[in-house]
């Protein structure tokens, strides 16, 4: 879990961005052209907002303008000899990198109808504006991956490079290393079976003629349909959760599918059309809700296994017996050891709170669309310091082997801008 949250984007920006993107004016002005590629203005606008955003630089210095329009260029100079070269990733992988985007935009805002509020559109049409680009930028990536995922340093270039730039490199920020135990409340029997009878009720009143349309906008809970009768839109293969694709994919158009379970409640799906793989479809959304008393049930349990460690029992045995976090969980719940500042707000407060060797109380998390309580083992602190080969050759190791890959690259970029029409604009 604590890799994922270190890996958020800056979404806030983003946010930004994607809004501005759907509200963009017709006209735009083409500000440099690749190949058969082109790079418009707003696009060059919202690469600066963001970079500025991230490296807290000021977004009207005219340096920062070049240096990323001059990335935009390069990127598309790669995009050039990535056609030429044929290079392809399947609608699988550009599936799962839209999904693992939207997953920490949901972690980042808060939920998938604060998502779908900034956006203006539901999470599929989202999925849908995007997925050309995001098969750009892995294209991309694949190439850059062939051409300089072999390189390597030895040690003598290691230390060499530590030599050189020893007096400039960062201080090295706080570390702390982690495990924990994590659960997610389960739903009574009780609200379970009211969902389903109200998901079945209202299938059952669709099959005797009442308006999907109007039972949606009354009683679907998906906040980015529901208005909408609950239209989805078009959508192809690998946008929606497991459950509910075989579901849409095992009707004919105007068919209304039995009550469908997924990770967010009951659904009634209806396929309004297709198109070879694309499919049109509707549904209606019907969420299981919380108690209070299933979050207290969790919150005893996680108690009972923080006595059991705290008195001699391991942790890590207890993590791989009980913990629901399924990237960690074979590890003894392993987070690693991870930069303090790389922690998201509410896991950094409850980090702070501990000193090494402790366990701490039950926490609340929020995890993608649901959340949990944890309890986490602080079981080693790391003081900033000034970087040095001791503590940090890994460390040094990665830069050294950026260095070298830069290197590489730039010189790769020189050669294609002998090869690949390019000019800027403006």
């Amino acid at each position: 879990m604590i890799r994922r949250l270190a890996q958020a984007l800056v979404l806030i920006a983003l946010s930004a961005g994607f809004a501005a993107a759907q509200t963009k004016p017709v006209l735009d002005e083409v500000v440099a052209v690749v190949g058969n590629e082109i790079i418009l203005k707003s696009e060059l606008d919202y690469q600066v907002q963001l970079t500025a955003y991230q490296d807290k630089l000021n977004a009207d210095d005219p340096s920062l303008r070049k240096r990323v329009l001059e990335a935009m260029i390069d990127d598309k100079l790669i995009l050039a000899q990535a056609k030429l070269d044929s290079i392809t990733v399947t609608d699988e992988d550009v599936n799962r990198q839209l999904d693992s985007r939207i997953q920490n935009l949901i972690s980042q805002l808060g939920s998938q109808q604060k998502v779908e509020q900034v956006y203006g559109m539901s999470i599929n049409k989202i999925k849908a504006e995007f997925r050309d680009e995001m098969r750009k930028q892995l294209i991309v990536e694949k190439l850059k991956q062939q051409k300089f995922g072999d390189l390597q340093v030895s040690p003598i270039e290691v230390k060499q490079f530590y030599e050189t730039f020893k007096d400039s490199l960062p201080e090295v920020p706080e570390q702390v290393t982690l495990s924990h135990i994590f659960m997610v409340p389960k739903p009574s029997e009780k609200a379970e079976k009211e969902a389903y009878d109200l998901a079945e009720s209202l299938r059952d009143s669709i099959k005797n003629g009442a308006s999907f349309a109007e039972l949606a906008k009354k009683y679907s809970q998906d906040p980015g349909s529901a208005a909408s009768g609950g239209d989805l839109g078009w959508a192809s293969r690998g946008q929606f959760v497991p459950e509910f694709e075989h579901a849409v994919y095992a009707l004919k158009v105007g068919e209304i599918s039995p009550v469908v379970k997924t990770q967010f409640g009951y659904h009634i799906i209806q396929l309004l059309g297709r198109r070879g793989d694309m499919v049109h479809v509707r549904h209606i959304l019907i969420k299981v809700p919380h108690l209070p008393s299933e979050d207290d049930s969790i919150v005893t349990v996680l108690d009972t296994l923080r006595y059991k460690a705290m008195h001699g029992e391991s942790f890590a045995k207890l993590a791989m017996e009980n913990s629901q976090d399924k990237d960690t969980r074979a590890l003894g719940g392993d987070l690693g050891t991870v930069a303090i500042d790389q922690l998201e707000p509410s896991f950094l407060k409850t980090v702070n709170e501990l000193k090494v060797g402790q366990i701490s109380k039950p926490a609340k998390v929020q995890f993608g669309n649901t959340y949990g309580y944890h309890i986490v083992y602080l079981r080693a602190r790391i003081a900033s310091h000034k970087m040095n080969l001791n503590q940090d050759y890994t460390r040094i190791q990665n830069m050294a082997l950026q260095f070298k890959q830069n290197e590489a690259y730039a010189k790769w970029i020189a050669e294609l801008k002998k090869q690949v029409y390019w000019k800027i604009m403006s």
